[in-house]
């Protein structure tokens, strides 16, 4: 049986899912995979689409686990698109549109690969397909439902791939096995209101909160561990909404993002952030407020049995041995590693999220028979 990994693609692509929209994306999957013998369920929740789908009994012995999301960002200006962004058209081996690269096309080469894999040689196990509408948006009713409805009626997976583009340049180049941690903290200042004439008058929030950002940002975090790069801090706004040069303000508000490495956790970097700022308010008299909102922990799967099997199936279908990193933002994978071991390995990524995000197709077929090859290979 042959599922052709890039009209599948094609036709995801012409579906408007931005979102939360789902733009008939999941629709299309629920119906092709239950015509292939998956047992498939939609765990919506709060307007959120998602679609699980299983191939074999539950709770069986070897279960295998793919991940990803069919919600793509907004196109922008339709015009400054070579060809409209939901047309799904193919021009010369290449497919065209919003999703072509992240991810319509890599869950494209899953589906196509579980659906011919568990017809031409039924696995002794189960295949398990996650497929959310919530991985470009707030992502707290995606993955993480989907997590919570598998636990809740004891659904299991033992190894997922997630397939996200993973490859910076050329096919098979790197499996991502880890992600830093993501963590934005909202700091508030608050002091004293007055003429700037009169600086003995007022409290300067603005004086101290440069103080704490320079701080903040005058030494690294870490130097990096076995595993990931050193710890990054950005400052990503400062306000105070002072309009008026001869005025103090009474409040200042800044907002870092950190992403970390497993030398740290989300509590951990909380507290040093509000022991900082807490020294300060005690120096200077101004009143801080320190907001975390954590999207998620670094996690490292460490390379063993599963990682060596992925990584030889690679670099026998591509001929590029790859490289194991931990490198880019946070995916899906950060919420899955909670179940089981992940990695993630998918399309090369250049046009993600770029006017003009399209694919060859030859690349998407040779992503499924990537995913069908590591099937075949754990299930042997």
């Amino acid at each position: 049986m042959t599922t052709d990994a890039a009209d599948l693609t094609a036709r995801l692509i012409r579906c408007p899912s931005v979102t939360p929209e789902d733009g008939g994306a999941l629709v299309l999957l629920e119906t092709l995979l239950s015509q292939a013998g998956f047992t498939c369920t939609r765990v919506d929740r709060d307007g959120t689409p998602n679609l699980f789908a299983r191939w074999g009994e539950k709770g069986a012995a070897r279960s295998f686990g793919f991940n990803g999301h069919t919600d793509v960002v907004p196109p922008g200006d339709p015009a400054s698109w070579t060809h409209p962004p939901f047309s799904g058209a193919e021009i010369d081996g290449v497919i065209w549109g919003r999703g072509a690269t992240d991810m319509k096309s890599g869950v494209a080469a899953f589906v196509a690969a579980a659906i011919d894999f568990v017809h031409d040689t039924p696995p002794d196990g189960a295949v398990i397909l996650t497929i959310t509408g919530d991985e470009e948006g707030t992502s707290r009713d995606g993955t993480i439902a989907l997590l919570d409805w598998m636990r809740e009626t004891g659904e299991t997976m033992q190894v997922c791939i997630v397939g996200e583009p993973s490859n910076p340049e050329i096919m098979g180049e790197m499996i991502k096995i880890g992600r830093r941690g993501s963590l934005t903290a909202t700091i508030t200042a608050t002091g004293k209101q007055g003429h700037a004439a009169y600086p003995h008058r007022a409290n300067n929030p603005l004086h101290a909160l440069v103080r704490l950002l320079a701080g903040l940002t005058a030494a690294p975090l870490d130097r990096g561990t076995e595993h990931f790069d050193p710890s990054g801090l950005q400052i990503t706004t400062i306000d105070c909404g002072n309009p008026a040069s001869n005025v103090i303000p009474e409040k200042a508000t800044a907002v870092v993002n950190i992403r970390f490495n497993d030398a740290h956790s989300g509590d951990s970097l909380t507290a040093m952030l509000r022991e900082r700022a807490a020294a300060l308010e005690a120096e200077t008299g101004v009143r801080f407020g320190v907001e975390v909102f954590v999207s998620g922990e670094s996690f490292l799967t460490q390379p063993g049995p599963f990682v060596d099997l992925v990584r030889d199936v690679v670099a026998g279908q591509t001929g590029v041995t790859p490289v194991l990193s931990t490198s880019g933002g946070t995916s899906d994978a950060r919420f899955v590693k909670d179940m089981c071991p992940v990695l993630e390995f998918g399309l090369v990524g250049a046009f993600m999220h770029q006017v003009d995000e399209r694919v060859p197709a030859a690349q998407v077929r040779q992503l499924k028979d990537i995913y069908q090859a590591i099937l075949q290979r754990y299930f042997a």
